[in-house]
């Protein structure tokens, strides 16, 4: 797979005035720093960031270019506006190639359609696993396919194609279950069966009048910039 690439420029523009017209330009202000160098302020083009962060993530090796550098990066943070649609600001950690990293990789589970079994619960013990390793060695995802699951035989950590990689250290013990298949039972049917009815009373008894618009009386937004 080729490499996830993000071009980035410099900026001066600190505090909350110059970061707001920043954003006003469809850029999302951040930074960039690594261990033991000093952080570098920058702005990223607002369409090729999302672009790039829905593909990546927060555990995706990424080839950051800053003027004639490429630097090795994840996405370390990301701030939201709390109503709207809007990246606010972006932090990028720069790697050391040489050095461990430790990450968390979501796992992502596929092939439910094919499992033979007619009726079932899918459940998903772990979504998520924490991982060790050098940042090349870092996996692109973690995907597991659960269409030979039956009621006897859950997924575990040790069944991970990355279980048997002597370069990746997992913080999880070996037996620990990712997803497994229940019979779903009358009680755990009719107790959903409520759970839909009550949320459809509630919905009912909402009056219009009531219900909040957003926006009105906004108070200004907080400082994002550290």
């Amino acid at each position: 797979m080729a490499a996830i690439k993000i071009q980035v420029e410099k900026r001066d523009g600190l505090g909350k005035n110059k970061v707001d017209k920043i954003r006003q330009q469809d850029l999302v202000p951040g930074v960039l720093y690594g261990k033991g160098e000093e952080t570098t302020h920058i702005q990223v083009d607002r369409r090729n960031f999302e672009k790039v962060y829905k593909s990546s993530g927060m555990s995706t090796l990424i080839d950051l270019e800053l003027e004639e550098n490429t630097l090795p990066v994840l996405i370390k943070e990301v701030q939201m506006h709390p109503f709207k649609n809007q990246y606010l600001h972006v932090d990028f950690q720069k790697l050391n190639m040489d050095e461990k990293v430790k990450l968390t990789i979501p796992i992502t589970l596929y092939g439910r359609e094919n499992i033979k079994e007619e009726d079932f619960i899918l459940i998903q013990q772990l979504d998520e696993v924490e991982i060790e390793c050098l940042p090349g060695d870092i996996p692109q995802a973690i995907e597991v396919d659960v269409s030979g699951l039956d009621f006897n035989t859950p997924i575990f950590i040790s069944d991970l194609e990355i279980f048997d990689n002597e370069d990746i250290v997992i913080f999880r013990e070996a037996d620990d279950v990712i997803a497994n298949l229940i019979q779903p039972t009358m009680e755990e049917e009719l107790e959903e069966l409520e759970e839909i009815e009550e949320l459809g009373e509630e919905v009912e008894t909402i009056d219009a009048d009531e219900v909040p618009v957003i926006g009105e009386d906004e108070e200004s937004e907080e400082e994002i910039e550290e």
